[in-house]
């Protein structure tokens, strides 16, 4: 009788305990640089991602009321760290990995994510890319455990050429860039695209600098000076656009900028009078783009984080949370491969409209807008960048179909 009372105590407490089991949380492991000179730009992911998830969660977030949930580690920016904390992450069993800024980085991910899939196919991780931009993680890299959620260097080039092919000024540019693989495909992408749109253009010098440790940029301002260039194209995220801008401004150096992240890292502030007009970026988003549900998703996200440099940035990372939710929700399931399955092909009705991840290599096609920097208040300027009194107005809009390129991704699927 006593062990026959013990059996129904533990089946009470096996059903007890089994609707907790079922309510865990979803983790997304957030492998980024979280210290270091780089370290604010992972920072400020990390809150744009907390905050679209937040609003997922809010909404009844996924398998009828499970939450996701942001596990931050700190790759330090190095690719050898973010395989130590893609392990670390792997072994807490966290299913679906988030990183972005760096492509060196990426690249280490898909390569070592795509081994560990192959041996371990009872453990396998999804690799989720909201940032990291080299062409060749969706071409000669592409795998079918990576989804890049960002357009990748050569499309964001085709946006930002369209408008130096429109402004008959530009006559000489000048290259500068971070010296890893994202600066490179955006110095090669520059001389391949304005060759093709405006052979009247001339390269007039290209500077590829160490990532995160230059402290002076003034040589490289004074190079640029020296070359007689009237614009700059620069792929430079971080520290190293934000020390750029603010050495060309402290020289007075006269010049139009054609950038892909001027629009954040405290680039506004540093930029100043100096940029009005002359300044152009190129973004998926911006709170200058007309558009209600962003205007008050924008507004609530402020209203949490308020501080200048905790501005929401990342459109993307929302894009990304909702195109997973989608996907769980529609699979019944946190099954990695049944995930993956769903991702591949999935058009997405973002806020801004349709967002498709194509299935070929896992590329997201999606708007993009271009915008010349000017004060609060200009034309089309309606909020201050980073506690700033700059913003992005006159935004032009690059339709995806403008900036598609074909793929010559050979994506190998699993079998099971």
């Amino acid at each position: 009788m006593k062990k026959q009372f013990k059996t129904i105590v533990l089946a009470v407490a096996l059903i007890a305990v089994a609707p907790l089991a079922t309510a865990q949380n979803v983790k997304l492991g957030y492998i980024e640089v979280l210290s270091g000179p780089l370290g604010n730009v992972g920072e400020l992911g990390r809150k744009n991602l907390e905050f679209s998830v937040d609003e997922i969660n809010a909404n009844g977030g996924v398998l009828g009321g499970r939450k996701l949930e942001v596990v931050p580690f700190d790759s330090k920016g190095s690719p050898q760290e973010a395989l130590v904390q893609l392990n670390a992450a792997i072994d807490q069993n966290i299913t679906f990995i988030v990183q972005g800024n760096s492509s060196a980085v990426a690249g280490a991910l898909v390569n070592a994510i795509a081994k560990h899939n192959e041996r371990s196919a009872d453990k396998r991780v999804v690799y989720l890319n909201f940032a990291a931009i080299d062409p060749d993680l969706t071409e000669a890299q592409c795998n079918f455990w990576h989804f890049r959620f960002d357009a990748h260097s050569y499309m964001k080039m085709a946006g930002l050429t369209d408008a130096i092919k429109l402004d008959p000024k530009v006559k000489k540019v000048y290259l500068i860039n971070q010296d890893y693989a994202h600066g490179h495909q955006v110095a090669k992408g520059a001389k391949d695209m304005l060759a093709l749109k405006r052979p009247d253009i001339k390269i007039v010098g290209e500077d590829l600098h160490p990532i995160g440790r230059v402290k002076d940029f003034s040589p490289y301002v004074a190079k640029i000076r020296a070359s007689g260039a009237d614009a700059v194209i620069t792929g430079n995220w971080g520290v190293d656009l934000t020390l750029l801008v603010r050495a060309a401004k402290d020289s007075g150096l006269d010049i139009d900028w054609y950038t892909y992240y001027a629009g954040a890292y405290g680039s506004a502030a540093a930029i100043g009078d100096a940029g009005i007009g002359q300044v152009r970026v190129i973004v998926e988003w911006s709170p200058q783009v007309p558009n209600a549900k962003m205007d008050a998703f924008y507004n609530a996200y402020k209203k949490k984080y308020p501080k200048p440099e905790d501005e929401f940035y990342y459109y993307r990372l929302k894009v990304m949370a909702g195109m997973l939710t989608n996907a769980i929700n529609q699979t019944k399931s946190t099954d990695p491969l049944k995930v993956a399955t769903a991702l591949e092909g999935m058009v997405y009705k973002g806020d801004l409209g349709e967002i498709t991840m194509r299935k070929e290599d896992h590329q997201s096609l999606q708007s993009n807008y271009v915008g010349t920097f000017d004060k609060v208040g200009a034309s089309g300027v309606k909020y201050g960048l980073e506690g700033s009194n700059y913003g992005f107005g006159k935004i032009q809009t690059i339709a995806a179909k403008d900036a598609t390129f074909p793929t010559s991704c050979k994506m190998q699927r699993p079998t099971s």
